[in-house]
């Protein structure tokens, strides 16, 4: 029962910013979470260095290409440490040899089915989504996603027959064979395919791209399309080897995680291919919404973007972990600012779950040695903490992170009114109430170390070496 977990990869025009936290740690969530229920994961990410934006952002810098997708490359691969995250292989498409390898061989393989054509082509190219769009996708004739009209471009490309695959398309997503969560994702996505699919373009002329890219096999005055290419990494990383057998071909899960700009991307383009290809299918697609400042989407381009690394330097990396999981909206963009992260992280972590915890540590602290002992290692469970896995487990099958917090705190809410109600602190040392009512809350406490692990894995660890200590317990969540 093997669980393979893909982010989307990033343009490297720039730094990473919190938008991009956000699809790392619900990836890395899933990860840990699979992990912890003793299942097989592997957990991918990495950056799409090939993109023409990135030429044109490093040209505009006045620096070398490859110096500058490199330095930039390198900040995404850094956030591994300061948001604590546990992926297990980071592909760069511009630099990894699986990648250039496994490109050409998928490209061959649809070349082999006869899904290639060569043609001249007139059409809008937005640079920012770096895509072509037909007029009636326009927002009055700017580019829905970045606000900006797109360019005329004429050229000669190779095409990709996608209108062949528009009815197996459609069993393939009304079957539920490929889900994608939210229902509004996938009912969006059903709308495009039934509208009727028109072929498209899969190269860019060498010579525009500036040699920047993997040249398309046999052809190279021709470079392969920078979505073409960027979807690949999800089987090129896994080369030909048994990690593909393994984690592709006979995976129980195959799982990515995106954002609502590119789902036509993953849910329509990526499945043609691989059907074109012969290769097996993804399971699922999950796609989160935005972020947004003052109303605006956080992106690089807008000149918003808050640094994830420096909100970690400032606030701690549960706080910020906790926040992305806790309020970010399943459906809808949410708003962020550094005072709803405080309050979060000060309601739900200091004043509720560690405080939690360190009122019953207190009270275990008051009783005798032995008994204290046997209170520390007390398996009793209020009946929502017996719940709680199972309530953790479906909700992130459903990809709802705030239902997963939520079963959390709903844990914490229930033992706190316990103690408000048993009032412990009131009863002699030797009351055996007492201790049933302190042991049921040791228990729920190291019950909620356990299921917290995914979501916030240094705290966790935390709590649970406080459970185990014996010793004074001092604030796991300090207030922000």
């Amino acid at each position: 029962m093997t669980f393979y977990v893909t982010t989307a990869i990033p343009y490297v025009n720039a730094a990473p910013h919190v938008g991009h936290a956000l699809e790392l740690v619900q990836a890395d969530v899933l990860a840990r979470h699979r992990r912890l229920r003793g299942q097989p994961v592997r957990f991918l990410t990495g950056t799409d260095d090939n993109a023409l934006k990135n030429v044109t952002a490093a040209r505009a810098a006045g620096v070398d290409v490859r110096t500058f997708v490199d330095a930039n490359a390198a900040r995404f691969a850094a956030l591994r440490e300061p948001l604590d995250l546990s992926f297990d292989d980071f592909i760069r498409t511009g630099v990894d040899d699986r990648h250039r390898y496994g490109v050409a061989r998928l490209w061959r393989e649809c070349a082999t089915a006869g899904d290639f054509y060569r043609r001249g082509y007139d059409g809008l190219y937005c640079a920012g989504c770096e895509q072509f769009y037909a007029e009636a996708e326009l927002d009055d004739g700017v580019c829905p996603e970045h606000r900006v009209a797109p360019e005329r471009v004429r050229e000669e490309n190779w095409f990709f027959r996608l209108s062949r695959y528009g009815k197996e398309l459609l069993d393939v997503l009304e079957s539920g064979r490929v889900r994608i969560e939210p229902a509004a994702r996938r009912n969006e996505v059903l709308a495009f395919v039934r509208a009727g699919l028109a072929d498209f373009s899969v190269s860019r002329p060498a010579a525009r791209a500036g040699g920047w890219g993997i040249p398309v096999p046999d052809d190279p005055d021709q470079v392969v399309y920078v979505w073409w290419d960027a979807l690949a990494n999800y089987v090129t990383a896994l080369g030909d080897s048994a990690d593909y057998e393994r984690w592709w071909a006979n995976s129980s899960e195959r799982v990515h995680v995106i954002g609502k700009g590119i789902v036509r991307f993953h849910a329509v383009y990526w499945l043609a291919l691989l059907l074109s290809a012969g290769r097996p299918l993804p399971t699922a697609v999950f796609v989160h919404d935005y972020l947004t400042v003052e109303g605006a989407k956080v992106a690089k381009s807008a000149g918003n973007a808050v640094d994830p690394v420096a909100l970690v330097d400032r606030f701690g990396v549960d706080a910020v972990r906790w926040w992305l999981l806790r309020d970010v909206a399943r459906v809808g963009d949410t708003g962020f600012t550094t005072d709803r992260l405080v309050h979060r992280a000060n309601q739900d972590l200091a004043n509720g779950l560690g405080n939690l915890v360190n009122r019953t540590l207190t009270l275990v602290n008051r009783v005798d040695g032995e008994k204290a002992a046997a209170l520390r290692a007390s398996h009793g469970l209020l009946p929502a903490g017996a719940e709680l896995c199972d309530r953790i487990d479906h909700a992130l099958r459903r990809f709802d992170f705030r239902a997963a917090t939520g079963a959390l705190c709903a844990v914490v809410d229930a033992a706190n009114r316990l103690i408000e109600a048993e009032r412990p602190w009131e009863a002699a040392l030797s009351d055996e109430t007492a201790h049933a009512t302190l042991g049921t809350l040791v228990g729920t406490c190291r019950a909620l170390a356990v299921e917290l692990e995914p979501f916030l894995p240094g705290g966790a660890r935390r709590l649970r070496e406080q459970l185990a200590s014996g010793g004074r317990p001092q604030p796991v969540f300090p207030r922000l």
